[in-house]
């Protein structure tokens, strides 16, 4: 990438990402649900940018046959992804990479999930293209690739509504969640809010627009699945026919074992 995510930006992030993820919890066990698997089946997930292993941790523990392999830049996420799933044992595996370049794509062949949380909206949209192209041309035919990230509000209006519902859901989590607004103050004293402090290094694009790419990258079934204060989850199912799935009350206890877990 032109600006490499630092350390210090890593940190930044583990102190406000409790309050800044709009419904953490519910997020995480949206993207658990939308696995076209159950809780008995095996397959590979890559998972790019796995940050803190929060929900790498989830995803090993709902679905206990599944192998996992982790990917980040910044070394100090990959030590603690690395050392939280370190009691999955040969089932989960951590190395590095940078997303906008495509020495990694490897890794991807025969995935049959891709995940992705707070990452892609750091490629422009030439290079989103690029990745869904090559997340498709190599995850097998039951795959699915399944985002969660920030979207590009089309106007001056829903970029508003991002902004003030973003600061509502952080508000809210900061005092259910932490108990007090410092964790909010701090939210909005580093201008985490993108669609009030808008930052080069950030490129999200439509929604609209993605799901036409990844259309176009070859997954039979496109959708928005969740969305709310400018962040949505998205993806594709390289198949059309159902694949189960976990129960979304599975997903959550999964989830929050992740978010409690030290």
């Amino acid at each position: 990438m032109d600006e490499q995510w630092s350390i210090d930006q890593s940190n930044q992030y583990r102190q406000v990402a409790e309050v800044a993820v709009p419904d953490r919890p519910g997020q995480m066990a949206a993207i658990l649900t939308l696995l076209p698997f159950r809780a008995a089946d095996s397959f590979r997930i890559v998972e790019l940018a796995s940050g803190e292993g929060r929900l790498a941790y989830a995803l090993l523990r709902g679905f206990p046959h599944a192998s996992l392999l982790a990917l980040d830049l910044e070394e100090s996420m990959r030590r603690e992804t690395a050392d939280r799933l370190r009691d999955f044992g040969t089932r989960a595996s951590v190395a590095a990479f940078d997303m906008a370049a495509s020495d990694w794509h490897g890794m991807l062949d025969g995935a049959d999930v891709v995940v992705s949380s707070l990452c892609i909206h750091h490629l422009d949209g030439v290079q989103k293209q690029e990745l869904f192209q090559a997340v498709s041309a190599r995850m097998s035919d039951r795959g699915a690739f399944i985002i969660a990230d920030l979207i590009l509000a089309a106007r001056a209006e829903p970029r508003e509504v991002f902004a003030a519902t973003w600061d509502q859901a952080a508000e809210s989590a900061s005092v259910s969640v932490t108990g007090s607004r410092a964790a909010f103050e701090m939210f909005q004293s580093v201008g985490w809010n993108y669609f009030r402090n808008p930052d080069p290094f950030d490129k999200p694009s439509p929604l609209f627009d993605q799901l036409v790419w990844l259309k176009q990258a070859g997954f039979a079934v496109v959708d928005c699945f969740w969305m709310q204060a400018g962040h949505a989850i998205y993806g594709g199912y390289k198949s059309a026919e159902d694949g189960g799935g976990l129960p979304y009350a599975d997903a959550y206890a999964a989830a929050q074992a992740a978010l409690t877990r030290e």
